[in-house]
């Protein structure tokens, strides 16, 4: 009869390494949606744009949509950030990619 520890070992290990993952503090790029993606592409040479700068960009005109469906899901995901994110409703607010986002970004182009 064959001996299943091996086998039973590898499963363990696998399953330990699926959990780990799962439980990551890093999201992974799965969870980056075509509107997040866009945004991203936008920031092409770009350093910082404004909320309007980004919405023209995209051919969006709807702040409400825009911010639902791209900027808090990338905010969320640490992909971009607040250029003053201790006044988030300045005026003169605007938002640049994080170091992830720059890795991330060129994926999606």
């Amino acid at each position: 009869m064959a001996e299943s520890t091996p086998f039973v070992e590898y499963m363990l290990q696998a399953l330990s390494l699926a959990l780990q993952e799962a439980i990551s503090n890093e999201p992974s790029t799965d969870q980056v949606t075509d509107q997040v993606a866009m945004l991203l592409g936008v920031f092409d040479g770009a350093d910082q744009l404004s909320v309007n700068e980004l919405m023209s960009s995209l051919g969006l005109a709807h702040k409400a949509t825009f911010r639902a469906n791209y900027l808090k899901p990338a905010l969320a995901i640490k992909l971009i950030e607040m250029t003053d994110p201790d006044s988030p409703r300045s005026p003169v607010q605007k938002y640049r990619l994080t170091e992830r986002g720059k890795t991330t970004a060129p994926t999606f182009r």
